[in-house]
């Protein structure tokens, strides 16, 4: 199962230690596939990850490669309001789009918070 790591608030160089550890395990042969988000603060990810674009990402992972109407439709929402929450999860990078639709691939988020 693939999942995305999720940090707030973290700390620039936490950032860059989990990217210089990436980078040496690489050299030394190790394939390595990570997949990080990182938000500024908590009101950031709040505004971002609301329990109905979290329904949204447990559906669209249930159903890969639906397109907006569908999700609308699946969620029994509304299309205006389902576009807006995939175009917000597109751009923190939770949701892909390509020719076959959208997709949610991985299987768990993980939230790592900075106190």
């Amino acid at each position: 199962m693939t999942k995305v790591d999720v940090h707030v608030a973290e700390p620039f160089s936490a950032s860059r230690r989990r990217i210089l550890d990436a980078l040496a395990r690489s050299d030394a042969g190790e394939t390595v596939s990570e997949f990080h988000i990182v938000f500024p603060d908590w009101t950031t990810l709040a505004s971002v990850m609301t329990p109905s674009r979290l329904a949204l990402l447990r559906h669209l992972h249930a159903h890969p490669r639906s397109n907006v109407a569908d999700l609308a439709r699946g969620l029994e929402r509304d299309d205006n309001g389902v576009n807006d929450d995939v175009a917000a999860l597109m751009a923190a990078g939770l949701i892909d789009r390509d020719d076959f639709g959208l997709s949610a691939t991985y299987g768990e988020i993980r939230a790592s918070i900075a106190l």
